[in-house]
């Protein structure tokens, strides 16, 4: 197919210091972790995903283990408190104006944490599928949550986020039907853009695929 205006692609690397300062701090974050013995998980997706009612089952299930969340946002407290009424320990990591959290921001955070009393930390990311995917937090394992709400083009239409995630979760397959949306047809687009990658269908309001996930992500 032919696209009328079409621009010509040049490759500039821009800010490559700024992103190398970010992926140095990025190492000393999980060396940190290391430190004291803690599995950090970084929880990306877009608004409405599912990313804080996934947050939420597991709390439900992993209620002997020694864990917390970082909720990253703009300004509210909402998704932090409704982590912490679900049972988990969570700090509210406010953004600003910045649409993702960074290497930066998530050391200061830690500040906030007795990392020596966890075993699991998961860190949900300020929701969108663009910012995130290129600043690396430090975290072991990078899960990535879209809904069949968002249309049936979402992973191919931001691939970069898919092709460094470790699991992948399409949620609210209850919808599917409603939306008109395959879920098979959004898999076949993860598993082209990361081959082998797994990828859980899940209905989080409902806990539905939740334990898969968990498996999936060692837990």
């Amino acid at each position: 197919m032919k696209v009328v205006g079409e621009p010509d692609i040049i490759s500039v690397d821009v800010d490559s210091d700024v992103r190398r300062e970010h992926r140095e701090l990025a190492a000393e974050n999980r060396k940190l972790l290391d430190r004291h013995g803690v599995t950090a998980i970084d929880v990306m997706g877009s608004v409405g995903s599912g990313k804080t009612s996934f947050l939420m089952q597991v709390a439900r299930r992993l209620k002997g283990r020694r864990m917390a969340a970082l909720a990253g946002d703009l300004t509210t407290t909402i998704d932090a408190q409704r982590i912490i009424d679900a049972g988990m320990e969570c700090i509210q990591v406010n953004t600003g104006r910045m649409c993702h959290l960074d290497a930066r921001i998530v050391r200061k955070a830690f500040d906030e944490l007795d990392l020596e009393s966890l075993d699991l930390l998961f860190i949900e990311n300020v929701g969108n599928l663009i910012c995130p995917a290129g600043f690396p937090l430090g975290s072991h394992r990078r899960l990535v949550i879209i809904s069949v709400t968002e249309g049936p083009y979402m992973a191919v239409k931001h691939p970069y986020i898919f092709m460094d995630a470790d699991v992948v979760l399409i949620n609210k397959v209850d919808l599917a039907e409603a939306m008109k949306v395959d879920p098979a047809s959004i898999e076949g687009d993860v598993r082209r853009l990361k081959p082998g990658v797994p990828v859980v269908r899940t209905d989080c309001s409902r806990g539905a695929g939740v334990d898969e996930a968990l498996a999936a992500l060692g837990l």
